[in-house]
């Protein structure tokens, strides 16, 4: 079943899986030009929407997520951290604004936040957001209390990833469910904040996993206004370590078929940048990715530092996306 050329690009909620496998089987270069052609469409051409991620506390998570070195049941080497003064959150949100970043993204390896630390957290966004930063959290599951909680604080953004398929999630994941994350996903939506949502490629999923990872997130009521594609960084002490990588180009295809499905969405070519070469992200921004993470360290794995990300970007002449609260929403 070929998608026609003219429909790529309409916003949908009806993807079907033989469609999505359809689209990411295209000729690469068909793929690449449709992507390029409907990214130009929405999005300001030659443009990189800049966010950092400081992870606030770090480690002792009670989840088994099998990518995870922050699982308090992998042996990683990695310290635990509790969670951070709010003083030292909003020192690192100014250096990142400093540094370019215009968006702010906090971290925290929770199931779920508990009551005093999202008072806490609260206060964090309050003092970033201040600074003229967007804002992004990422704290584990939420309620709709929890959720209302952050928008009154001034959140803009909440990231709660679906990983990889319904079908593939349980080799993955198995102490909360995919329905606990759509729940969330929900509760999130309920309380008016922008959904930042993706997955992770290299997990063993299958070409079929990919597929209905991508479905599954264009058939949400409202598209995520940010989609991040996560290569696996993969980390010894956890069960992934020596999963055999994704195919670069493939990788490619994933981020042209997000691109294609939710075609107002800020795709991010998120986790895994550190090992790609400057030629595989070139490739991923002609594809449609328009929205990178930027500073030597995503919660607790590198990431390109930010004197190679200002070369890659001058070499290719792309530019650091303007001024926050602008982005369109999606539909």
């Amino acid at each position: 079943m070929n998608p026609s050329a003219s429909a790529l690009g309409t916003v949908r909620h009806d993807w079907t899986l033989p469609e999505v496998t359809s689209l990411l089987g295209l000729p690469l270069m068909d793929l690449l030009y449709h992507a390029q052609r409907v990214h130009r469409q929405h999005h300001e051409p030659n443009t990189v929407q800049m966010s950092t991620l400081l992870s606030i506390k770090t480690g002792a998570c009670p989840e088994d997520c099998a990518y995870c070195p922050q699982s308090v049941r992998y042996d990683t080497g990695l310290e635990r951290e509790e969670l951070m003064e709010v003083a030292a959150v909003r020192e690192r949100a100014l250096c990142a604004k400093e540094a370019g970043a215009t968006r702010f993204c906090m971290g925290a390896a929770y199931r779920s936040p508990k009551a005093k630390d999202l008072r806490v957290i609260a206060r964090m966004v309050r003092e970033v957001s201040a600074l003229g930063l967007e804002t992004c959290a990422t704290l584990g599951m939420l309620t709709a209390e929890q959720a209302r909680e952050l928008k009154d604080a001034g959140l803009d953004y909440y990231n709660h990833n679906l990983d990889t398929s319904p079908e593939f999630y349980g080799q993955i994941i198995t102490t909360r469910t995919y329905q606990d994350r759509l729940d969330t996903l929900a509760a999130v939506r309920a309380a008016d904040l922008k959904v930042c949502c993706g997955g992770i490629l290299g997990m063993g999923e299958s070409p079929s996993d990919r597929a209905g990872l991508l479905m599954t997130l264009a058939n949400l009521p409202q598209h995520p206004e940010s989609v991040p594609i996560n290569q696996l960084v993969q980390v010894p002490g956890t069960p992934l370590a020596g999963a055999a990588p994704v195919d670069p180009l493939d990788f490619v295809r994933t981020i042209a078929a997000a691109r294609l499905m939710m075609p107002r969405a800020h795709v991010r070519l998120s986790a895994g940048r550190q090992g790609m070469s400057d030629e595989l992200q070139a490739l991923c921004f002609l594809a449609g990715a328009n929205s990178i993470f930027y500073g030597e360290k995503l919660l607790t794995t590198g990431n390109p530092d930010v004197e190679r990300d200002r070369s890659l970007l001058a070499r290719l002449g792309l530019r650091p996306e303007s001024a926050p609260h602008h982005e369109e929403t999606a539909a």
